[in-house]
């Protein structure tokens, strides 16, 4: 037998949250953002999942290639552009619109021998304000206009620093007035909105938005309070199972460093996953853990996490579960423990948390 840990990836949630995003930007078309392995749920997942998407946006020329050897004939979006002169060609073969953010790369381009052939779909990217990609708002149109005397088809992007600060005053009104500044007159589609602009600023997503982590279920705060509202679901279920339980006295320690000390008789769950599975490893006594048919009546509880998480083992309190038992299964996060809530408890936001999950973790795709 396989050691139990499991992570499931539910398609249908994935095509949930793609029609969330279409509710809440229905004038807008959608890049479904899938970099980082789809943010580590698989591309086979996500390519089943978000099939109905307008197209692909992802950072490496090499997963365009396996998109579209995939069948995928719909548009992909380099987010980050090419990285070597030399990629022109496999990018024009395989029909990628690709970001263009730097001087070097718009060289490329003026120098491409094959752009009468077949011009790209450009994605100009402004500096709005992020300081990270782009060009300043300065050199913007200069570069605009180079691009487009070369015979490229231009779009205006731009990203938000800090679209997903709900509790603050987001700098998404200054910088899209740059931005609409900026490219007055210059007439071109958009792109703007990404998951945190859909969902909080939807008079700033243009004509394609860009939606990443609330596709998979998880908010763009680390806060799942701040998405409990835009009823999306969760794509992943990381679930696992008690393989030991341990008998507690007081005064005894667990775990590595003995950070959490028995108060009172009790018993402690043991379960198969830990930091090398990708579990955060600073995960806080308190951490939940969600334990099925837990109780007399059958129920699921949430159990606490106690001592430090291992290798490949962390440590729960069973004093409330009287029914858990050596093979119950486990949930680490998924639709009882939102992603989000370990993070937080863990220093860290959900992105890290799927995207980290371990290779050797088994992926079930449903």
């Amino acid at each position: 037998m396989n050691r139990p840990i499991l992570a499931s990836i539910h398609t249908e949630a994935f095509q949930h949250n793609l029609n969330r995003v279409r509710a809440l930007a229905p004038e807008s078309k959608i890049w479904a953002v899938i970099k980082a392995r789809a943010y580590g749920h698989s591309f086979n997942a996500a390519i089943e999942g978000l099939a109905s998407t307008d197209g692909f946006a992802l950072l490496d020329i090499e997963d365009a290639r396996w998109l579209r050897q995939q069948g995928w004939e719909g548009r992909i979006l380099l987010l980050e552009g090419l990285f070597h002169e030399n990629e022109l060609d496999l990018a024009q073969q395989l029909d990628c619109d690709l970001v263009v953010h730097c001087e070097t790369q718009v060289q490329w381009l003026e120098h491409f021998e094959g752009k009468a052939h077949m011009p790209f779909n450009v994605f100009l990217k402004m500096n709005s304000g992020m300081n990270r990609l782009g060009f300043k708002p300065s050199q913007y149109r200069t570069v605009y206009h180079r691009l487009h005397a070369a015979g490229y088809h231009l779009h205006h992007m731009t990203h938000f620093a800090n679209a997903d600060q709900v509790d603050q005053q987001p700098s998404v009104g200054k910088q899209m007035e740059v931005f609409s500044q900026t490219i007055e007159d210059l007439d071109a589609p958009t792109s703007l909105a990404n998951s945190a602009a859909i969902l909080w600023h939807r008079n700033a997503l243009g004509d394609w938005v860009r939606p990443g982590i609330m596709l998979y279920g998880a908010s763009p705060t680390g806060k799942f309070a701040d998405i409990e509202h835009a009823n999306l679901r969760s794509v992943m279920q990381l679930h696992s199972e008690i393989i030991d339980i341990q008998e507690l006295n007081p005064g005894d320690r667990i775990g590595y460093g003995g950070r959490y000390e028995a108060t009172e008789a009790m018993r402690v769950g043991i379960v198969a996953c830990g930091y090398a599975d990708g579990y955060p490893r600073h995960a806080k006594d308190g951490t939940p853990v969600w334990v099925f048919n837990a109780t007399d009546d059958g129920a699921g509880l949430s159990c606490p996490i106690v001592g430090r998480v291992s290798m490949d083992m962390l440590t729960i309190d069973l004093r409330n579960a009287p029914k858990a038992k050596i093979g119950s299964v486990v949930e680490l996060w998924g639709d009882q423990v939102p992603v989000d809530e370990v993070a937080q408890m863990s220093g860290t936001i959900g992105y890290e948390l799927l995207c980290a999950v371990a290779p050797r973790v088994p992926v079930s795709i449903k």
